[in-house]
């Protein structure tokens, strides 16, 4: 086994009801870098807005890749979340709409590095996110949050504000490393600032059937997380990783690819889900 189940995880519960009071709003966070965090927000933003979903996609990553994914220019911006989370500038004024897509965007940039000092001493520090998106769930069917590859005031935030979080996890050696911190995470923000806070789902990225590897880390997680677990599994595609580079989703980039077709999928489990 690649890893252990630990103590780490209690008190983390797996929730798939359906919320009554608008949007669901989701966290998209592992602080392992590298997993497919962003590639999977962007794309399962744009899944579920091609399939007639009002979404909102919060950047709260400083380095911006969800913005670039959409297309947003991440220079010469005068203001982004970080103004946003310091008070300096609306929400409202922030949004920006990808293309035909019933998908906005509040980007990030450079800056937002800069909020995690700033945001230490300020008061309510842990529920700025939580203040600017709870108004908006009325306008949205889901608020997706992608947040940085840590686990600082940037992500408690997100997982302040959040209903739930889709962690993706790789089909890689080392896959499942730090997982726990992750989880032990979710459970102090759950006892200590959220109680509603659960684990919606887990996806796997970068999935090679073909590979002994991919199934055994695969079989480690379903046994962690027997419920949790999306039966999509976002396969490893060139495609998929070109797409950023064109600041597209890979369901406009290729949109009959394996890469669109798996994030259309699993636009569908979620939707089913909550």
């Amino acid at each position: 086994m690649f890893w252990q189940k630990n103590e780490a995880a209690a008190g983390v519960e797996t929730d798939t009801a359906s919320r009554n009071r608008g949007a669901v709003i989701l966290a998209v966070v592992n602080q392992k870098g590298g997993v497919g965090k962003s590639t999977t927000a962007v794309n399962l933003a744009a899944a579920l807005g091609e399939a007639g979903k009002r979404v909102l996609v919060v950047d709260m990553d400083p380095q911006g890749n969800a913005t670039s994914g959409f297309g947003l220019s991440k220079n010469h911006r005068e203001s982004c979340i970080y103004n946003a989370l310091l008070g300096e500038a609306d929400i409202d004024s922030l949004i920006e709409r990808y293309g035909d897509y019933h998908v906005d965007v509040v980007p990030a940039t450079i800056q937002l590095a800069g909020a995690e000092v700033e945001l230490v001493t300020a008061l309510s520090r842990e529920t700025r996110l939580k203040g600017l998106i709870d108004p908006k769930r009325a306008q949205y069917d889901y608020i997706l949050v992608d947040c940085a590859p840590s686990l600082g005031l940037l992500t408690i935030n997100a997982l302040t504000a959040a209903d739930g979080v889709i962690i993706p996890i790789q089909c890689e050696f080392y896959a499942l490393e730090g997982l726990s911190k992750l989880l032990d995470s979710v459970r102090l923000v759950k006892t200590h600032l959220n109680s509603s806070l659960s684990v919606f789902g887990v996806v796997m990225t970068m999935y090679d059937g073909r590979t002994k590897l991919a199934s055994q880390v695969v079989d480690e997680v379903h046994e962690f997380f027997p419920e949790a677990v999306f039966e999509t599994k976002i396969p490893r595609s060139v495609r998929v990783s070109e797409a950023p580079g064109f600041g597209q989703p890979v369901t406009d980039y290729d949109p009959k690819g394996k890469g669109a077709v798996a994030y259309r999928e699993l636009a569908k489990e979620v939707m089913q889900r909550g």
